[in-house]
This record gives C-alpha cells, sequence and structure tokens, in this order.
C-alpha cells in the first residue's frame, strides 16, 4: 500500500487572495508533473479568479525557478514545496 505523503503549495500576491489561503499542502502517493499539481490545486478553488491567477503565475520548485517550458515535463516530488508568484507591477 502507498503511503501518503504532502507536496507543499504557497500562494503569493493575487494568487493568495484568489485561493483565500496563503500555503496548503497537496496529498500525493508519488511524484506529480507540475501540471498535475496545478490542476489538483485549481480544483480545490473552483470558481473566481484562481485558475487564471495561476495559469500566469512564475513557479518556483523549491528554491529553483521552473522555466516558462513545457509544465508536463516538471517532476514535483513529495516532500517539495512550490511556489506561485503572480507578476507584479511597479518599480
Amino acid at each position: 500500500m502507498d503511503e501518503t505523503e504532502v507536496i507543499r503549495v504557497r500562494y503569493w500576491a493575487a494568487a493568495r487572495s484568489a485561493a483565500g489561503v496563503a500555503e496548503e499542502d497537496v496529498a500525493v502517493t508519488g511524484p506529480l508533473t507540475l501540471t498535475e499539481l496545478r490542476s489538483a490545486v485549481v480544483a480545490r478553488h473552483p470558481g473566481g479568479a484562481f485558475a487564471d491567477v495561476v495559469g500566469v503565475c512564475s513557479v518556483l520548485v523549491g528554491e529553483q525557478p521552473v522555466s516558462s517550458g513545457d509544465p508536463g515535463q516538471v517532476v514535483v516530488q513529495p516532500g517539495d514545496t512550490v511556489e506561485f508568484l503572480p507578476p507584479f507591477a511597479g518599480g
């Protein structure tokens, strides 16, 4: 039997506002792609602007920025922390 582990997800600025929480744990039984993780968190926050905001966010897995390449190729491991950072305006 697989043991459930978690991926910690943190939201910043507009993503935090749209989610209504600063962070949450997503239960997993193994690695996910970033695409799968994004779908899982969007399903937790239906309606509103959350899906749109998360869709334009920069992403950190651990402390490493994820490039703008295919999120289906980015593997997120149980125990990782993933941060969604919306674009910031201003100077």
